[in-house]
């Protein structure tokens, strides 16, 4: 059998691999941007990363609020929200996977600010609870605590008895005790910061303290470059402050994701947020109204109400965190072994 051999073809080959091969690397992993839209509802919002090792793959867990019901009275359409899950291989790009079967035993509850950590193999979602669908803001609120082994079904294990009947946006971290510790917004206290502690994740006693008096909520704390950090979503960017022992903390000068960008579905202050460390790298997840710009103001329409998820790398200096939101974000998490 005599084999033909297509100098031609052979030589292009050569040159594409020399040439445009490694031009693909570089921009595979360079963040889409948005990050994410939703594709039921297209409201993400406060979204909280996690690595699955069974699909062996990141997955982003969200408030899937419901910007396109054209039937939504006031507030309604950010009540009976389940919550959303993109998957991501590398933390670039992210596809809409499905929304949590969650196991609880209140009908038309609405589901908020969705916190996700493992331990020990199992997984735990501290979730908002609003007991119904709403045209207003005057409800209560509570967080719950699930657990799941797969990430996607979430078995009820107890209602958190915390400092009011107004509670939100938990924010769970290990101490260096190895306890743990959730941070939440107290809304019947201004809108402040509290939090509770627990042995094993189960059994909860909230200290019924306030450690940011500042208004915000959707806080966020974290350990990187040697120090202590939580981020808070003030409605006005994102304060950021630090502490040596997670009670007394300190607030740096700037608030970060206030300035606009100019990026697409960024141009507005940024929300609620994650950060995942990933090596000596920090990566804030947030969320952005891009419709909600000074000549919509007071508006309520689909293009206010649609939210979308962006990603930014944290910059660490002079002793405080910056983030240049306009920067090209490349980024290949890696999970630990």
């Amino acid at each position: 059998m005599k084999i033909i051999i297509d100098k031609n073809k052979i030589l292009l080959s050569i040159i594409f691999s020399v040439l445009f091969l490694p031009l693909i690397a570089q921009t595979r992993h360079i963040a889409s941007k948005p990050l994410f839209r939703d594709t039921i509802y297209d409201g993400a919002a406060d979204p909280t990363v996690i690595w699955n090792l069974k699909e062996k793959k990141w997955f982003m867990f969200y408030t899937n609020r419901r910007a396109n019901d054209k039937d939504s009275k006031g507030v309604s359409w950010v009540h009976g929200t389940p919550i959303g899950i993109a998957a991501s291989t590398d933390g670039a790009h992210w596809s809409y996977k499905q929304t949590c079967r969650i196991n609880y035993a209140l009908e038309n509850a609405t589901y908020w600010a969705p916190d996700v950590i493992e331990h020990n193999g199992i997984f735990h979602m501290y979730l908002t609870i609003v007991p119904g669908v709403f045209e207003d803001w005057n409800h209560p609120r509570y967080i719950i605590h699930l657990t799941s082994e797969n990430l996607l079904d979430w078995d009820f294990q107890s209602e958190l008895k915390l400092a009011s009947d107004r509670c939100i946006d938990a924010s769970v971290f290990r101490l260096p005790n190895g306890h743990w510790r959730m941070y939440y917004n107290n809304e019947r206290d201004k809108k402040s910061i509290y939090y509770a502690d627990s042995p094993d994740l189960y059994h909860w006693v909230d200290i019924n303290q306030q450690v940011i008096k500042d208004r915000g909520e959707g806080p966020k704390v974290f350990h990187w470059k040697g120090k202590n950090w939580m981020i808070c979503d003030t409605w006005n960017g994102l304060s950021v402050y630090s502490s040596e022992d997670f009670v007394n903390w300190n607030r740096q000068e700037k608030n970060i994701l206030q300035i606009p960008g100019v990026g697409q579905d960024d141009q507005v202050i940024g929300g609620h947020p994650d950060v995942i460390i990933n090596g000596n790298k920090a990566y804030i997840f947030y969320f952005t109204h891009p419709g909600r710009i000074p000549e919509n103001k007071g508006k309520d329409t689909y293009d206010t109400r649609r939210s979308s998820i962006q990603l930014a790398e944290l910059e660490y200096k002079n002793g405080e965190i910056m983030c240049h939101r306009d920067q090209i974000v490349k980024i290949n998490l890696k999970h630990k072994k």
